[in-house]
């Protein structure tokens, strides 16, 4: 009888956690940023139809980076726990730091016990009420939760455009401001970003329920000063 074939549990964790670091830096990145009245999240995305930034509930919203069919199934299961949590207790207990946990339980137990990890890095973004501050949580593949400040960069070459960001972001800036900064840190001198190229949206409040918006056409172009 042959011996089964051993690999030591912290190698087996390696290597896991290389595959999924590759896979997600493959992807194009992403920057979700506080500033003056809201919280923008701003991506490389030339997809009109396959979307990185999504609304999950009323002052939450959902951003991820990687393979393209892992994070959406995510996006899927959140929007379904948000309504059933606000059906059941009320629309004020839904938020972002239960979502978050709940996205790093189902994360970290996928990394430990299936084969292969998901490919996958997200974001959960809530604009705070009544005085609080807005909350980041950004959840790595491995079930990891990061509670941001400020502004939190995502999949691609995320310490390089987080160090570019960094030097140009001031929290009290206002949106285009903030925007132009994003653009900026996601772009490269020889390969500058256009309007066409950016996939962007807010959650700021009007005075309505709903608090997400997505930026797009001339608004997005007169935004970044991109006008023809």
């Amino acid at each position: 009888m042959s011996m089964p074939f051993y690999v030591a549990p912290e190698q087996m964790m390696k290597d896991r956690a290389d595959y999924a670091r590759k896979g997600i830096a493959r992807g194009r990145a992403l920057i979700g940023a506080v500033y003056e009245t809201g919280i923008l999240l701003c991506a490389e995305n030339p997809s009109r139809s396959l979307h990185k930034v999504s609304e999950i509930y009323d002052r939450i919203a959902f951003a991820g980076v990687g393979k393209y069919n892992e994070f959406d199934q995510l996006r899927v299961a959140g929007i379904r726990h948000a309504d059933t949590k606000g059906f059941a207790y009320a629309r004020d207990d839904v938020d972002a730091r239960s979502l978050a946990n709940l996205y790093a339980q189902y994360l970290g137990q996928v990394f430990t016990h299936e084969v292969k990890p998901l490919e996958v890095e997200i974001l959960v973004a809530e604009l705070g009420a009544a005085g609080k501050e807005a909350q980041l949580f950004h959840i790595l593949y491995d079930g990891t939760v990061v509670d941001e400040q400020k502004f939190a960069v995502i999949g691609g070459d995320s310490d390089t455009i987080s160090e570019r960001f960094e030097g140009s972001y001031r929290e009290v800036r206002g949106l285009q401001e903030t925007l132009q900064a994003c653009v900026a840190a996601l772009g490269e001198e020889e390969r500058p970003l256009v309007y066409q190229d950016l996939e962007v949206a807010v959650l700021e409040d009007r005075g309505e329920r709903r608090t997400f918006r997505r930026i797009a056409g001339s608004e997005l172009q007169n935004l970044l000063g991109d006008v023809d």
